[in-house]
């Protein structure tokens, strides 16, 4: 007899209960470039100072659904003025099951920037170059490092919280 593919019955070795992570899709959720002073910023001559800030937010849509948005903002200056200024929000949804809430919190904050980084990279680098500069190819940056770095900083702070309130009455 065939195997019934409707079938309720738990699947062998309890797979049914192995957690699971993976990706739905990644998407540009919002993407801007400003060339102000174009174009005299293509006489200019002194190499721009780039000044590169990220930010990672998450979200839960729906019931084992998490986005993740990677945030990226740069800006070039020089002397002379604003070269460009460039703004991403780069967008991850990731199905999740069975996976514990102090396991996903490393997931969604370290791993999935990391998985996501390179595609919003690409994206910046082209709208860069689009915008008639060389391409910005931004260093890797270690989001599981920097993820430890913030929860050690806060477990400090809480530390700091909890000892000056130790010798208040």
């Amino acid at each position: 007899m065939a195997d019934d593919a409707t079938s309720t019955e738990p699947l062998a070795n309890g797979a049914d209960t192995q957690p699971a992570i993976g990706l739905i899709t990644q998407y540009v959720k919002d993407l801007s470039f400003e060339n102000p002073n174009a174009p005299a910023v293509y006489q200019w001559s002194e190499q721009p100072e780039m000044d590169v800030q990220f930010n990672i937010a998450s979200d839960k849509p729906a019931d084992d659904i998490y986005e993740v948005l990677l945030k990226i903002e740069v800006k070039a200056k020089s002397k002379q003025g604003t070269a460009f200024a460039v703004d991403l929000t780069y967008g991850g949804l990731f199905g999740v099951r069975n996976v514990s809430d102090d396991q996903i919190h490393p997931f969604l904050f370290a791993e999935a920037p990391r998985l996501m980084f390179p595609f919003a990279r690409r994206i910046l680098a082209d709208a860069v170059r689009d915008g008639g500069f060389p391409p910005l190819m931004l260093d890797p940056i270690d989001f599981n490092g920097l993820y430890l770095q913030q929860m050690q900083a806060q477990a400090a702070e809480a530390d700091l919280q909890d000892d000056s309130t130790v010798g208040t009455a």
